[in-house]
């Protein structure tokens, strides 16, 4: 006896498990920890092999059947995570560490392989087409703005929305009755099952649009019990072995790296190209300080690149400048001599640690003329130039007058000549890491491919 589903070519099925744990629902989020941390790496290579699949599509009609098994297998590991956990809570069997079907667990889902999609749909369904239903699976899971592989990582790792409140009612029934309502548990299934649905259609796995109709309870509509002999047993793991998958999850995680350190090389040569000021100094923005006493002490600049680990030429920094709104004194030196001149001198003490800035009051007199200081490396009034070098250095902000109440608005600027190489140094580097991701991506893909090719013929044979 078989069971044989028609209809939607999504077919999502489950079966409420007899005996439920009173409590187990409580500590499933930490013992689903694993599962968690799995498949966000396999997430990655989901979104990859969609970016993938997306172009073969467009350009030969077919979706790669590796990688539709490789992206639904990681739908089904979903599914049977968030079936333990918030996602349903209607099982106290922990899940398996497979892509496979793994028929016996009490959630399945499988997905008709289309032999051919639409070169023209695949444009628009993912983003346009499947609009509605984002907004009718947002309300189940806590959010409309999910794309496909979003939704089903989502809604099957956290179980949000009204599935996780209907998840969160039948963990408390349980609490108190032992048993799990199955109004309810048809509820959530039917919410599930429309959630899968969506993440089948916008990842390009079916071009049948999902039906706006509520489907309940473990079994699909229109489901028969039949009799004929159970087909013959699928080949191991369809050429996706634990190698192969460990494969992906390196090559994402290596394309997601690159993609990154590309991005900030990308950031830094538009800044190097069109942040630069007249004089080709890059500026951050200006910033008010206030101080009660005599002086604003700016906190301490370590410059250290000489030392044998350190790759920069001296000139890395090239010359720093600050520049004020009025014309108060403006002093650098070195940390000692400006610890010495201080000394004794009302301040306040500066720190801007985490974008927020910090002010330590130092009581005292008033300080000396700090024009006839000799120990500035650089000093002006309204704006100061100065050559970085190493070292510990401190800035000083002084009224000309050396009156009390220093209140003024600062910008730091800096010629920073090395920009632009090392842009162009993380754009290439980030760009090798993201080609040597696809390329271990792609190779696991075809080793897999090329694996199930043989265990088709083998089971033939």
């Amino acid at each position: 006896m078989t069971t044989a589903a028609t209809g939607y070519p999504v077919h999502v099925r489950a079966r409420l498990d007899p005996g439920l744990s009173r409590w187990l629902w409580l500590v499933k989020w930490f013992l689903a920890i694993p599962h968690y941390l799995v498949l966000a790496f396999l997430w990655l290579g989901f979104v990859v092999f969609s970016v993938v699949a997306f172009f073969a599509i467009l350009f030969t009609g077919r979706y790669p059947r590796v990688l539709f098994d490789f992206n639904l297998g990681v739908l089904r590991w979903s599914w049977r995570v968030a079936y333990y956990t918030y996602g349903a809570l209607a099982t106290d069997r922990y899940p398996p560490f497979s892509l496979g079907t793994e028929p016996d667990y009490p959630a399945t889902l499988d997905i008709a392989y289309p032999e051919h999609l639409s070169r023209g749909l695949v444009l628009v369904k993912w983003w346009l087409l499947a609009i509605p239903h984002y907004l009718i699976v947002g309300f189940f899971v806590g959010g409309g703005s999910y794309v496909a592989y979003q939704t089903g990582q989502t809604v099957y790792n956290s179980g949000g929305g009204l599935v996780g409140l209907m998840a969160l009612f039948a963990g408390v029934a349980l609490l108190f009755t032992g048993r799990y309502p199955n109004g309810l548990f048809d509820f959530v299934l039917g919410m599930d099952r429309w959630a899968l649905r969506v993440a089948a259609y916008a990842g390009l796995m079916t071009d049948t649009y999902p039906p706006f109709r509520f489907d309940s309870g473990g079994d699909e509509p229109g489901t028969t019990t039949i009799d004929q002999a159970p087909p013959p047993p699928a080949p191991g793991h369809q050429g996706w072995t634990p190698g192969r998958v460990a494969a992906v999850v390196i090559g994402a995680l290596l394309m997601m790296t690159g993609g990154a350190v590309g991005g900030t090389g990308g950031f830094g040569l538009w800044a190097d190209s069109t942040q630069r000021d007249a004089a080709g100094f890059l500026s951050t923005g200006s910033e008010s300080f206030r101080s009660a006493g005599y002086a604003l002490e700016l906190g301490t600049l370590e410059l250290r690149w000489t030392d044998e680990d350190w790759v920069l030429a001296d000139n890395w920094l090239g010359e720093v400048r600050l520049k004020a709104d009025d014309d108060v004194f403006i002093g650098i030196g070195r940390t000692n001599d400006v610890t010495r001149y201080l000394s004794g001198v009302e301040h306040d003490e500066v720190s801007t640690a985490e974008s927020r800035v910090t002010y330590w009051h130092r009581d005292g007199g008033s300080p000396a003329d700090p024009g006839a200081q000799t120990f500035w490396a650089a000093s002006g009034t309204g704006e100061v130039t100065w050559r970085a070098e190493q070292g510990s250095w401190t800035a000083v902000v002084l009224n000309a007058d050396r009156s009390r109440v220093v209140d003024t608005s600062l910008a730091a600027q800096a010629e920073v000549p090395v920009l632009r190489p090392l842009s162009f140094g993380l754009i290439i580097g980030g760009g090798v890491m993201l080609l040597l991701g696809l390329v271990v991506m792609l190779v696991a893909a075809l080793t897999a491919r090329q694996s199930r090719r043989n265990g088709t013929t083998t089971s033939v044979r």
